[in-house]
C-alpha cells in the first residue's frame, strides 16, 4: 500500500551551476528556478501532499556578491506571488531583522496556519543557528517526512535541523532548473519503499 508523505522539504540547489552551464551569469539562474517551484507545487497538490517547505536562501547566502543577493531575494518575492495565486497558505520563516530579509515578505512572517488549504513554508534568510538562538523560531513548521534535494549534493545545509531529525533524504542529481515531474514521482516511489519507524 502506497503512503504519501504529509510534509516534504525541498532543497532547490544548482541554480548558479545551471546558469553557468547554459551561458548565463550566475545570478540569472535564480529566476529560472521559479517555474520548477510552481510545477512541483502543482504536482504535490495533485498527489494529496498537504505541506511543502522550500529552502529559499540562508543567512550565509547573503555573503555572496550583491548581484546574486538581489537576484535570489527578488526570486523569493516572485515565489510568494506565485504561491498566493495558487491559493495556498504561505508562511515565511527567517531572520526578519536583517537587512537581507525582503521587506515585502514581512506580512507572511506572522500568518496563522490556514485550515483547508495547502500550506507552503518558505525559508528566507534562514540559519539553523539563528533558529536555535531564537528559541526554535521555526516551531510552527511541523516534522518533515521526506526531504528532496536537487543538484546532487548529499547534505542538508542547515535545513530545519529539528524538523528533519527523522526525515528520509532523497537526492536528485539534476540541477533544480532542470526539474521534471518524473523526478518528484521517483522520489515518492522511493519513499514508499522506506521503513519509517521514527526510532521505534
Amino acid at each position: 500500500m502506497n503512503r504519501n508523505p504529509k510534509h516534504i522539504g525541498i532543497i532547490p540547489d544548482g541554480n548558479r551551476r545551471w546558469a553557468v552551464r547554459n551561458g548565463f551569469q550566475k545570478q540569472d539562474g535564480y529566476s529560472y528556478g521559479l517555474t520548477p517551484a510552481l510545477r512541483l507545487l502543482i504536482a504535490a497538490r495533485e498527489r494529496g501532499i498537504r505541506e511543502l517547505t522550500y529552502y529559499g536562501f540562508t543567512v550565509d547566502n547573503c555573503k555572496r556578491p550583491k548581484t546574486q543577493v538581489t537576484a535570489f531575494t527578488d526570486a523569493c518575492l516572485k515565489a510568494a506571488e506565485i504561491i498566493e495565486r495558487e491559493g495556498a497558505s504561505l508562511y515565511v520563516v527567517g531572520n526578519t531583522e536583517s537587512g537581507c530579509f525582503p521587506r515585502g515578505l514581512l506580512p507572511y512572517a506572522s500568518r496563522p496556519k490556514a485550515e483547508n488549504k495547502m500550506r507552503i513554508n518558505l525559508l528566507v534568510n534562514y540559519g539553523w543557528e539563528w533558529d536555535m538562538k531564537n528559541g526554535w523560531a521555526s516551531h510552527e513548521i511541523p516534522r518533515i517526512d521526506l526531504v528532496i534535494r536537487w543538484g546532487g549534493m548529499s547534505r542538508l545545509s542547515g535545513f530545519l535541523p529539528i524538523q528533519t531529525v527523522y526525515s528520509d533524504l532523497y537526492i536528485v542529481k539534476d540541477l533544480w532548473p532542470d526539474f521534471q515531474e518524473n523526478q518528484f514521482e521517483e522520489a515518492l516511489k522511493w519513499y514508499h519503499r522506506q521503513d519509517v519507524t521514527l526510532g521505534g
